[in-house]
């Protein structure tokens, strides 16, 4: 039977599943334990917590997976030289599939933590195995296997909220609809869902969730977990977009003991951009969701622990005398407790000021333009308001997808706030029309379901389209209403001072409170642009060093202890 991940494995097979040497097997030996399995029995199974790097020694393994009836589909076999496991390995999440051996099997189990120190120490043979896991994750989410299970409308604004949390956070997982789908028909029946209940989500674990929020969704698959009260890291982050992880791979791969928090997803509104062309070292342009996924997959490879949705609803500890631990307090009421922070925020999306747009978000009115959104207004009219380089982005990628985008621009020239690069490329669409001097005046239609869109020009006259689908890239206010003004000092707008803005003479990038950092859109000054944000992530890692060497120093002095829990 030919495998469901055919399609990478026709062009990728010997970089998915290389066959390790002996000599190379005999090098791994330092960092795993041999295991012996009988024939039939199980060496993991979906949904529970993976144990590492699993490699063939002798015997064969197949993989599996159970699909939306329930029936079981090989994925892969694996023999001596093979090894199993995909990106969920380097954290010990969840397994996205069942192995079992088909007769007996002796296999190097090697854990999370020193399949890191593996990664690191073998460079050559890291590498290999580093992009196997890759591109494996790739062929699960290509081929929709493993991950929960979403039932409900393509068009219900609940699950593109899930589908969108799952996508960016580069955890796969499918749909069915049960308008179209029998066997969506035939599970909603077995569990005795009514329609208003939907969506529903079946995770491998066998847990039923009923149009769970995010978090919830995250906590059952694993994807998050309790934090340890009592541990003391040397840096979180809190924030996910470009400036945080770039802070969380230099610092990570410097030996600090490093936590980054988000609340949604990692790659921040970076990480919801179709193409980014101006990036350094891609010529040809790659999406930021690549761009970030790979970022974060590199500051994993280092050890930086990932807490992804835990959302951050305040700071606590005196850091004008140095003495933290400094106290990050979480929505779900955890606590992450560090001798330093770093603040990448970001921004968050500013919202249109026009009557009953909430009746609208979610299903119609759109922050971003991914392939979801593309799906599901394919061969529609569109239209976009904005007139910024995210906004020339999503109008190319969704010219691609939709029979006609209405770009609306508040200003005179869509050039004098938008790349040259991407208003030539965009003036050359057939599909898209510029319109100028626009501004939305109301939104017409039910609860869920836009039905048009009015706007006004300069000369007065109002516009009104049929219309189902709105996208807004209007620019972003500072993601900062977490944090307390009185502690940590603010510019008028909202966005962190840092630095001699503070005081003179303040280390670069450090806030008000000594050992707390800002970098990247949040920090007042910034150059919002994502190569910018990478290079303050990495710059701010300087100055971490410098004040934890210096609390470490002043802790010594008074004759006080810490507990170093590093990685």
């Amino acid at each position: 039977m030919p495998s469901p991940m055919q399609s990478i494995v026709a062009t990728r097979r010997d970089q998915m599943f290389p066959i390790l040497e002996p000599h190379e097997i005999a090098r791994l030996h330092r960092f795993g334990k041999v295991q012996h399995y009988r024939a039939h029995e199980p060496l993991v199974r979906s949904g529970e917590a993976g144990h590492g790097l699993t490699v063939i020694l002798t015997g064969r393994v197949e993989v599996t997976r159970h699909d939306e009836t329930d029936h079981q589909e090989p994925i892969v076999t694996y023999g001596p030289g093979g090894f199993m496991g995909e990106l969920a390995q380097l954290s010990g999440r969840p397994a996205l599939a069942d192995a079992d051996a088909l007769e007996p099997v002796e296999a190097l189990i090697i854990p999370p933590e020193r399949l890191r120190a593996l990664l690191v120490a073998e460079a050559e043979l890291g590498e290999r195995i580093m992009r196997a896991l890759i591109l494996r994750r790739v062929g699960l989410i290509e081929a929709r296997i493993g991950g929960p299970l979403i039932i409900g409308s393509a068009d219900d604004g609940n699950v593109l909220r899930l589908e969108n949390f799952l996508t960016r956070n580069g955890h796969p997982h499918q749909r069915l609809d049960p308008m179209s789908d029998p066997a969506a028909a035939t599970l909603i029946e077995r569990f005795h869902i009514a329609s208003e209940h939907l969506p529903i989500v079946l995770c491998p674990g066998g847990q039923l969730l009923r149009n769970p929020t995010e978090f919830d969704l995250a906590r059952s698959i694993g994807l998050v977990g309790a934090l340890d009260p009592n541990r003391i890291c040397d840096v979180v982050v809190v924030g996910a977009g470009p400036a945080g992880l770039a802070t969380a791979v230099y610092a990570a791969s410097e030996g600090l003991s490093v936590l980054v928090l988000d609340g949604h997803a990692f790659g921040g509104q970076a990480g919801a951009s179709t193409r980014i062309e101006n990036y350094l070292g891609f010529p040809t342009g790659i999406t930021g969701m690549a761009l970030m996924a790979r970022a974060f997959t590199q500051a994993q490879k280092f050890g930086a622990e990932m807490a992804i949705p835990d959302e951050a609803v305040g700071l606590e500890g005196d850091g004008v005398s140095g003495d933290g631990p400094y106290v990050v307090h979480l929505l779900n009421g955890d606590k992450a407790r560090a001798r330093s922070v770093v603040i990448a925020t970001g921004a968050r999306y500013r919202r249109l000021d026009v009557p009953d747009l909430e009746r609208f978000e979610g299903a119609c009115v759109h922050y971003w333009a991914s392939p979801l959104e593309g799906k599901l207004c394919a061969g529609q009219e569109v239209a976009l308001v904005g007139g910024g380089n995210s906004a020339g982005q999503a109008a190319v990628y969704l010219a691609s997808r939709v029979a006609k985008v209405w770009l609306l621009v508040r200003g005179r020239d869509l050039g004098a706030s938008m790349s040259r690069y991407l208003v030539d490329r965009i003036e050359g669409l057939p599909n898209v029309e510029i319109i100028t001097q626009a501004q939305i005046t109301g939104l017409e239609g039910q609860p869920g379901r836009l039905e048009a869109v009015r706007w006004r020009l300069g000369t007065g006259e109002e516009i009104r389209r049929p219309m189902r689908h709105l996208f807004l890239f209007i620019g972003a206010l500072p993601n900062t209403q977490w944090l307390d003004p009185s502690h940590v000092a603010l510019d008028p707008k909202g966005f962190v001072l840092t630095g001699a803005d503070v005081a003179p003479g303040r280390r670069p990038l450090e806030t008000s409170l000594n050992g707390v950092f800002a970098v990247g859109d949040v920090r007042s000054g910034s150059v919002k642009r994502v190569a910018a944000a990478v290079g303050e992530g990495a710059q701010v890692v300087a100055a971490l060093h410098a004040f934890l060497t210096k609390d470490a120093v002043l802790t010594r002095a008074r004759g006080e202890t810490r507990v170093d829990d590093r990685n």
